[in-house]
């Protein structure tokens, strides 16, 4: 299992750490976050992503179909 950091998702997702720190602060409030909010462990006040809950959640966001 392959635990990720704030600035490892960051460079993973290509966004700024700041992004992500949005994304797990509001991720229950707006649009589609709301129905698919980014999966986040906190570890000793740290905040932490397992790459494969990531890899899941970017699956569900996935537009198909179309």
């Amino acid at each position: 299992m392959e635990i990720l950091t704030v600035a490892e998702l960051a460079a993973m997702l290509k966004m700024s750490k700041r992004q992500i720190y949005e994304m797990t602060n509001r991720r229950a409030r707006i649009g589609s976050m709301k129905d698919h909010p980014l999966p986040v462990l906190k570890i000793n006040g740290n905040l932490r992503f397992r790459k494969s809950d990531v890899e899941a959640w970017i699956e569900k966001l996935v537009v198909r179909g179309r």
